[in-house]
């Protein structure tokens, strides 16, 4: 994977780059479709690529691992044989699903001890194995295992769970340099920075980050986790300024599960480059869209006889059918509702994210944004 800064906005942190990998090219800033189980959830792949417009979509290695197992996507040639999906895809390490799952875990120095979500069967993920389970899944980007401590994390525990992140991290990058892709094809890793909302843990984590991705063998960049758990939004764009003062400038930087159009904005600009989130799909398909004019709830009674399109200026399914028809389908409990939505929230964050790419090239970032932000948190 290879990295250039394309363009930097004078009057902030914003840039534009390009990531090359070897399933094709991503624009930053880019938004990232979550599909966990290896399907983007309601939405067929033809969509994603043409209405949605995904450059690089996300699989989990937690879910993958579990099912469908590594023996069939082994034998299927990897993740991208296996779903046809031709792009680049980023899985996470599992380690956000595991650490979720309060009381069926036991975490230790060699790794988390975890019972199944599905039928209660014991497992253990070390930093080792979550390398040779992401080698065999085969996605272009790989995140190092790392402890999300809860939010609200004192700062004892904090200190303490970064630590052992840290020594984790340490362990991912050796084997990844002892192994090689399984598939013909290269990957590279993201180390991942923790330290909750205390300044000098996120500087310490940054700095370990960068010297780290000094021993990577392919590349790499830097993502950004624990945030979006919980903590005052200030506190998270503070602490997304503390990391990206230290991260190296010439590499990706990925802000991990985040978040609003809002989110996405301010972290553009304060320098990140990637995300990711379910919110598009989770909120479309229990009837929220998101507009440049606000959020929409598709079942309110005052769409029932409005037939203009859901968004003249969104994709092409957004052009075709009219919100009274969308609400309809949410009001009869149609499974199309919720894949008209989806589809919509999905296209508007690539839209979004696109057209923030082109304000930082005409050098109007932040008087765009300015122009679009107090609208994009307004209800309709």
């Amino acid at each position: 994977m290879t990295f250039e800064v394309q363009h930097t906005d004078n009057a902030s942190d914003a840039r534009t780059g390009l990531i090359t990998t070897d399933h094709g090219q991503i624009k930053t800033p880019i938004f990232m479709p979550v599909g966990t189980c290896g399907s983007v959830k309601g939405v067929h792949f033809s969509e994603l690529r043409e209405q949605v417009k995904a450059q690089i979509i996300l699989g989990n290695t937690y879910h993958l691992y579990l099912r469908p197992g590594l023996d069939i996507l082994r034998k299927a040639g990897g993740l991208h044989r296996f779903n046809t999906w031709d792009r680049p895809i980023l899985t996470d390490s599992g380690g956000f699903q595991v650490f979720s799952l309060t009381g069926i875990r036991k975490l230790r120095e060699e790794g988390c001890e975890f019972r199944s979500h599905i039928d209660g069967s014991k497992h253990i993920f070390t930093p080792e194995n979550v390398m040779d389970t992401e080698r065999i899944i085969g996605a272009d980007i790989m995140m190092a295992l790392d402890e999300c401590p809860p939010g609200e994390s004192d700062y004892q525990y904090a200190k303490k769970s970064l630590g052992l992140t840290q020594r984790w991290l340490e362990r991912c990058v050796k084997r990844f340099n002892e192994t090689e892709p399984l598939y013909g094809y290269h990957q590279t890793l993201f180390p991942i920075v923790q330290g909750c909302t205390y300044k000098d843990l996120r500087q310490d984590a940054a700095k370990h980050v960068v010297d780290v991705l000094g021993k990577l063998n392919d590349g790499g960049g830097a993502s950004i986790g624990g945030l979006a758990v919980g903590e005052p939004t200030e506190v998270m764009y503070d602490m997304i300024e503390v990391v990206n003062e230290i991260l190296p400038k010439d590499r990706p930087r990925y802000l991990m599960g985040v978040g609003t159009p809002q989110n996405i904005l301010e972290a553009i600009e304060r320098g990140v480059d990637m995300f990711d989130c379910v919110m598009p799909t989770r909120n479309g398909r229990n009837a929220m869209l998101f507009t440049y004019e606000g959020t929409m709830n598709m079942r309110n009674q005052k769409w029932q006889d409005d037939f203009s399109p859901i968004d003249p200026d969104g994709c092409d399914i957004d052009r075709i059918h009219s919100k009274a028809y969308l609400h309809h389908l949410f009001k009869a409990q149609e499974l199309l509702a919720m894949q008209i939505a989806s589809i919509h929230n999905l296209a508007f964050y690539l839209r979004l994210v696109t057209d923030a790419r082109m304000h930082i090239e005409q050098g109007d970032f932040t008087q765009w944004k300015r122009s679009v932000i107090d609208n994009l948190g307004r209800r309709r």
